[in-house]
């Protein structure tokens, strides 16, 4: 029991000591004089040394508060579908862009729709694809019908003017001369 009394005693004073440490490091912390040690740098001190000065944590708190984040996608398109902004989405709300289309459709206004109604845009664009009047597309005909690619807005509209479209260039070819 004796051989182990030295190891006992030197882990005993290292305990002491290191609780002594952190005593001492608590109630330096707690201590506002003025030291040189603790003193951060003025800004004529960081100017002397070719630094940049260091923010003043009063600054900090006197800041007005960041921007809020810009809402994402779905959190716009939520905020366009509820009409009111109670932060819900009833059925009319959600069903009020297909009524809109409905009703752009339903030409007689009777609330049905024809299979005429239904498809005149599509015969619509049928006769301005067929430009021979044949009532037959032919491929560069048929390709004048694909669905424009969704533009994204720009800086400046100006500045994006895109070569003129190959149904320009169709419509030159048949007419007659």
């Amino acid at each position: 029991m004796f051989s182990n009394l030295p190891v006992r005693l030197a882990a005993l004073a290292s305990a002491l000591l290191l609780a002594a440490g952190g005593v001492a490091l608590w109630v330096a912390s707690g201590d506002t004089s003025a030291d040189a040690s603790t003193t951060p740098p003025t800004a004529a001190a960081s100017e002397a040394s070719g630094s940049a000065p260091l923010p003043d944590p009063a600054d900090a708190l006197l800041a007005p508060p960041p921007p809020a984040p810009a809402k994402s996608r779905e959190e716009q398109r939520f905020a366009r579908a509820d009409k009111d902004d109670d932060g819900r989405i009833t059925q009319a709300e959600y069903l009020q862009q297909r009524r809109r289309n409905f009703d752009k459709l339903d030409v007689n206004r009777d609330g049905k729709l024809g299979f005429e109604e239904y498809a005149a845009s599509g015969i619509d664009k049928f006769r301005r694809a067929d430009f021979d009047g044949n009532g037959q597309l032919v491929a560069a005909e048929f390709a004048t019908t694909a669905p424009k690619p969704k533009s994204r807005q720009t800086a400046s509209v100006e500045a994006c003017r895109c070569p003129p479209t190959q149904s320009a260039a169709l419509s030159d070819q048949n007419e007659p001369d």
